[in-house]
């Protein structure tokens, strides 16, 4: 197991942009037959297979028109592209943490465009 001490650089992304990434190391480690997957690998590889629904450059279009609004920060852009949620119910919880609550009307907006991606 490894020990951090300390985080250097933090950078968000989208499950279909680890997709990618990951996509990357599968086909480096398939070449190296010597390297056999670990079981973390293998699990985040399934993973990102199953919950990836967006295309990644699709993925990032999304944050960045969820981000021009006003209530919804970063880390919240990247869990509802995630997510996709599909009411306000989904939405709510996605926001639950948050400093704020949004109205009806700004769920709605979020609503409105997560659909377009949908």
């Amino acid at each position: 197991m490894t020990i951090f001490k300390e985080v250097l650089d933090e950078e968000y992304i989208t499950t279909p942009e680890a997709k990618e990434l990951l996509e990357e190391v599968e086909t480096e480690r398939a070449l190296d037959e010597d390297r056999e997957m670990r079981y973390e690998l293998a699990r985040a590889i399934e993973h990102v297979n199953r919950f990836a629904v967006l295309e990644s450059e699709e993925s990032r279009e999304l944050v960045g028109e969820l981000l021009e609004l006003e209530k919804v920060d970063e880390a919240t852009a990247y869990k509802i592209t995630d997510v996709l949620p599909e009411d306000r119910d989904e939405l709510r919880t996605l926001f639950a943490q948050g400093r704020y609550t949004l109205s009806g009307e700004e769920l709605d907006d979020v609503l409105d465009i997560v659909a377009q991606y949908a």
